[in-house]
């Protein structure tokens, strides 16, 4: 690889560079030389209208299907997605099928995406097929690769499995992730408990389904100690909560998901199923106070929460259908609506420090990896945009401010066409 990005705007904190429009010499994958301008005749020269780059983005949440789901979505497909959206590292869930609970499926994701662009970090099943019953093998997927530890979009129901597992990690640094949701109140709801729920005649998820679940896992790890990663925070009183353990100095991190912070239920006046999603689509009220959360960083890191579900499951009654949405390809042009770039860009590369992978920086010396993008620019999602086997996007016909020009990282460079007719 022998690049010289021209002209490019850094957006870098941890750089000297930072907010300085320069030209970036890589060769081999590394940032050899940055200056205000830089000639090389046998260098090829990336430009772009108004360029800006910053640390390549992470995703902590994306569902890839394979092995078992293949015709939803491949991991070859997935991660070429990320990277056609920005993200050169994606930590993916374990909902596969089978479930990855065990070493074997840990490197099987680690084999299939070796030397890709995009880096795969596996996250490994609690608990053994996801079913919360008995602890999977935690320290030997761990030594193979595994990044975290959570049953995908199942909340673990037995108080004391959860308080060992807490306990156990400790003993090599690892890391929970606890989807909080009380499943007996949840019951058969399949969308916020609300005004808008009573007017379509849907069953509500309350509020407290969430919060409950959370706050009882805020005091098991008060009590045990660890590392808790809580995702896909949804609700204004788990704002709160979150707020008071960071406050008693627990080690407690949490995400948001895009759509959270950018729609309300408002969305599913039409009964369309790709707003069907797990939390629920919540209230302005909400929405509002995860972005304050977001701003104050009570709330660590923005996910995506990408989960490609097939058609013949999304294409029923609106009980019947399948809880996800696909987001990769929406997420910055979507975030860019509702946040500063400076934040944006905080939030979708502080998963790094969460799953415990080195930061990345933009100087000298440095390996590339980099989010190439304009923040300007306005178009509409349309499902000519999506480039995931699955096409159950939240986000179709929702206007979007920004777009992703490519991704560089492991001395690879991927550049979209960016034509939108």
């Amino acid at each position: 690889m022998k690049l010289i990005l021209k002209k490019a705007k850094v957006l870098d904190a941890s750089s000297q560079y930072h907010k300085q429009t320069v030209d970036i010499k890589i060769t081999k994958g590394i940032i050899e030389d940055i200056a205000p301008e830089i000639t090389q005749n046998d260098y090829q020269n990336i430009e772009f209208d108004n360029l800006h780059i910053s640390n390549g983005w992470i995703d902590t949440s994306v569902c890839f299907g394979e092995p078992g789901f293949e015709d939803a979505e491949t991991l070859l497909n997935g991660l070429n997605t990320a990277a056609k959206s920005g993200f050169t590292q994606v930590a993916i869930q374990p909902n596969t099928k089978p479930i990855t609970d065990n070493q074997a499926q840990i490197e099987f994701i680690k084999n299939r995406s070796l030397h890709h662009l995009v880096e795969a970090f596996p996250i490994g099943a609690l608990t053994k097929k996801s079913e919360g019953l008995d602890l999977a093998d935690l320290y030997d997927m761990k030594n193979a690769g595994a990044v975290a530890f959570g049953d995908y979009n199942c909340s673990i129901a037995n108080a004391n499995i959860m308080k060992i597992a807490l306990q156990y990690v400790q003993d090599f640094n690892g890391l929970v992730i606890a989807f909080s949701q009380e499943d007996s109140l949840k019951g058969k709801g399949v969308v916020n408990e609300g005004v808008a729920a009573t007017h379509l005649g849907l069953k509500g998820i309350p509020s407290l389904a969430e919060e409950i679940a959370i706050a009882r896992n805020l005091f098991l790890l008060e009590y045990t100690g660890g590392k808790l990663h809580i995702p896909t925070i949804s609700t204004q009183k788990s704002v709160k909560l979150i707020q008071e353990a960071k406050a008693k100095g627990l080690h407690v991190t949490c995400s948001v998901s895009v759509h959270h912070l950018t729609l309300t239920d408002e969305k599913l006046s039409d009964f369309n199923t790709n707003t069907k999603v797990l939390p629920p689509l919540r209230t302005e009220q909400d929405r509002l106070a995860l972005l304050e959360a977001v701003k104050d960083n009570t709330i660590d890191c923005i996910t995506t929460d990408h989960h490609p579900v097939n058609i013949e499951y999304k294409n029923l009654e609106f009980d019947l259908a399948h809880f996800g949405t696909i987001g990769l390809e929406s997420a910055f042009g979507a975030l860019n609506k509702v946040l500063t770039l400076e934040c944006i860009i905080e939030k979708l590369t502080f998963g790094r420090t969460i799953l415990g992978k080195q930061k990345s920086s933009i100087k000298q010396g440095n390996l590339a990896n980099m989010t190439l993008f304009n923040p300007n620019t306005s178009w509409v999602f349309d499902t000519k945009n999506i480039i995931s086997k699955s096409k159950n996007a939240i986000f179709i016909n929702e206007p979007m401010q920004g777009e992703v020009y490519g991704v560089i990282n492991n001395n690879k460079i991927s550049l979209n066409n960016n034509e939108r007719k």
